[in-house]
């Protein structure tokens, strides 16, 4: 059982030390509310630009080989990423290393050069990266079901924003956007692991002051009225990227309505016994790839559904997933999927939190994303402890109603 401490700095930022008995590790993360949903119109893309910008350096370190060459001197794993809920930064290392890491994490995150000379050399590299995303028709496919679920709110742009914003980002500009969002009490220190090494006196507490305190953000906009769209990227290929958005009735406040969605979305589309891996792969061979996941933001929840496969079988497929989910909603799952499902579910979450890394990011989620109590177990006992009544119910609560992206030789008719 973790053993969980929390204090408010003086900068605002709460550092939670999670405890974990039987690692030899520990991961030091610290994460803000500054993802993609965050940005205005024409900030997009600029929350991941700055994620990338700190690795530049701080005071202490102040070139990035002094970042990346004291990362590998503490045998550390480091590394970041940016979402449309959060921005993240993270190492992990042995628990000897936890002062040194936090050393290091603190200067260069809390205390950034964001060198005017290194921003034209990383907007290079990110421009790179947009590029290659778009070479790869599955994560187009990403991007276009957001915008097909979202429209031009900001849940529906890509975290990595359109190349033509990363060619006028200017310094300026991308300090206001940290100064506005990356308030202490908008954001979390998480210290997960061997906690032997960490000291108690108030000295660990002086690296994560490094912080500035800066006000409270304004609130992010609220997620709009699902209204769905088809949105068809045509490639002429022989193979398709379909994704299918659903957005479920779930109150995503509850960790128990949470958990209820997580269980639905495993029988549904989450192992090789759910009924799409079963059916749509299995007894039809309509797909090379297809599963079901459920997310959600701090204000609505999500259930896609995603499938790569032969281009002329893509609409047989899609048909079929799309009765799969009206059957669960006017039927039911079984006593005996649910139970498998759940068991599935909750060890998959055991399994991950051997990691240290898993249970930071985990907490991170909980305690900035949805403003709950951090602890672990109670997440894996969330789990256990879902009825099939109450999965009947999620499965009730997902209406015909969906976002629809596809990538291939295909038009938007085609899914009518």
């Amino acid at each position: 059982m973790p053993t969980i401490v929390t204090s408010t700095l003086a900068n605002g930022l709460p550092l939670h030390r999670i405890g974990i008995d039987g690692t030899r590790a520990v991961t030091i993360l610290v994460a803000f509310d500054a993802g993609a949903r965050t940005e205005r119109p024409e900030e997009n893309g600029m929350a991941h630009f700055l994620e990338h910008l700190v690795f530049k350096g701080g005071e202490k370190f102040p070139h990035y080989r002094d970042v990346n060459e004291t990362a590998e001197r503490l045998g550390g794993s480091l590394n970041a990423y940016t979402s449309h809920d959060l921005v993240a930064f993270h190492i992990t290392v042995r628990a000897e290393a936890a002062a040194d890491a936090a050393d290091l994490l603190t200067d260069f995150v809390g205390r950034p050069h964001v060198d005017a000379d290194e921003l034209d050399k990383e907007r290079g590299v990110v421009i790179q990266e947009i590029q290659r995303y778009k070479d790869e028709p599955s994560s187009v496919a990403e991007e276009l079901i957001d915008r097909a679920a979202f429209g031009e709110h900001p849940l529906g742009r890509s975290v990595l924003g359109p190349e033509e914003h990363l060619r006028t980002f200017t310094r300026d500009a991308i300090i206001e956007f940290r100064n506005r969002r990356w308030a202490g009490s908008r954001g979390g220190a998480f210290v997960v692991g061997n906690l032997e090494h960490v000291p108690g006196n108030g000295a660990f507490d002086e690296f994560f002051e490094r912080f500035p305190t800066l006000p409270e953000p304004e609130p992010f906009e609220p997620a709009p009225p699902f209204e769905p769209k088809v949105i068809v990227q045509e490639r002429e290929t022989n193979q398709s990227h379909l994704r299918m958005s659903y957005r479920p009735q779930v109150d995503v406040s509850d960790p128990s309505k949470r958990a209820a969605m997580s269980i639905y979305a495993t029988l549904l589309g989450g192992s090789m016994s759910s009924r799409l891996f079963d059916e749509i792969r299995e007894q039809r061979g309509l797909a090379y790839s297809v599963y079901g996941v459920s997310h959600s933001h701090a204000d609505v929840p999500l259930l896609q559904l995603a499938a790569g496969l032969d281009s002329t079988k893509c609409i047989e497929a899609y048909t079929r997933m799309r009765e799969i989910v009206s059957e669960l909603r006017d039927d039911g799952p079984t006593e005996a999927e649910v139970s498998r499902a759940r068991a599935y579910a909750a060890g998959r979450r055991v399994l991950a939190f051997e990691n240290t890394n898993a249970v930071a990011r985990h907490a991170a989620a909980q305690s900035i994303v949805f403003g709950e109590k951090i602890d672990p177990d109670a997440a894996i006992a969330a789990l256990d402890a879902v009825t099939l009544e109450e999965v009947a119910e999620v499965a009730r609560d997902v209406a015909d109603e969906l976002a629809i992206a596809c990538v291939g030789p295909h038009s938007e008719g085609d899914f009518s």
